[in-house]
């Protein structure tokens, strides 16, 4: 079930200059909750963030910062969620032939006191993917 859906903003590093500070598209739903109620999961928090076009930074290069503030703010156990990042399919050429397909990334942290360090990303396994996609589907059904 989807808890939070809302841009999410984070501060940098940078004093006045805002070094380092930015924004992006943060879902997190609770597995516990909802359609997938009964079923046991070591991480039933699934954190999804996503690029928007008009902040500084990306995801990418924020991912420990914006997991530290996420838990922070919204009072999550690391060991038990799972953030993920999401990049939507893209066209591009002249006529929009070449195709970039949606991507989702599994990005775990090495955790240092409470703050992530040392992200490392691979691809979201297929079938959680489907998982994923049908938490997406019945959210946007629901609202």
């Amino acid at each position: 079930m989807l808890i939070h859906d809302d841009l999410f903003y984070w501060e940098g590093w940078g004093g006045k200059l805002l070094l380092g500070s930015g924004k992006c598209r943060l879902q997190i739903y609770d597995l516990k909750k909802g359609s997938m109620e009964g079923l046991a999961y070591l991480r039933p928090i699934v954190v999804v963030v996503a690029d928007v076009p008009d902040s500084k930074m990306s995801v990418r290069s924020c991912a420990s910062h914006i997991v530290t503030k996420v838990t922070k703010a919204f009072d999550i156990d690391p060991q038990r969620m799972m953030f993920i990042e999401y990049y939507p399919a893209i066209t591009y050429g002249e006529k929009n032939e070449h195709l970039i397909p949606e991507r989702y990334d599994a990005v775990e942290f090495t955790w240092h006191d409470d703050k992530a360090i040392r992200p490392r990303c691979k691809p979201l396994g297929s079938s959680m993917v489907v998982i994923l996609k049908k938490l997406i589907k019945d959210s946007r059904n629901n609202h």
